[in-house]
């Protein structure tokens, strides 16, 4: 990994770590105020999934299976609070988002037990591949919630069917 000092890289991404959940919490503010479209719902974990291009540096490589149970921990505990705090609202012919009080601080929450299992599993593999696992964590955790939003978007958004009338 060159000579950067580990500790003030594990220092970089925690901090690095901090501002992009701040800057999360503040988009999805502003997001709030704007209707929900399908390629809103679907640009984060598309763009996100450029970051794959990090397991060609070897260094970052781990077994197969830690990517799945990584995965796995994202999609089916980490998406959970995501999701409960995602409701949609049908304005003016147009579906938004509502804002959610408790989103901010289950951003900080995810964020706050990121940090503590970074600690610990830095403890048995490098920092390098850490990333790799808590990127591949946090994108089964964004992709899980990305298809419950587009599930619940699909459905709002859906004309209507009319209800059969009686014939007599």
């Amino acid at each position: 990994m060159g000579n950067i000092n580990p500790s003030l890289l594990h220092v970089g991404s925690t901090l690095g770590a901090v501002f992009m959940a701040l800057m999360v919490i503040f988009i999805r503010l502003k997001a709030s105020a704007r209707p929900v479209t399908l390629r809103k719902i679907w640009i984060p974990p598309l763009g996100m999934s450029t970051g794959f291009a990090m397991f060609v540096v070897p260094e970052v490589r781990f077994p197969w299976w830690w990517a799945v149970v990584a995965f796995l921990i994202g999609w089916f505990i980490f998406a959970y609070p995501l999701i409960r705090s995602t409701v949609f609202e049908e304005r003016d012919g147009q579906i938004y988002a509502q804002r959610s009080k408790s989103f901010a601080f289950i951003l900080l929450g995810l964020l706050l037990i990121r940090t503590v299992l970074h600690e610990f599993i830095n403890r048995y593999v490098s920092i390098p591949q850490s990333g790799g696992l808590f990127f591949i964590l946090a994108f089964g955790m964004i992709l899980h919630w990305r298809v419950y939003m587009y599930k619940r978007y699909t459905r709002m958004a859906l004309p209507k069917a009319p209800i059969p009338q009686p014939r007599g």
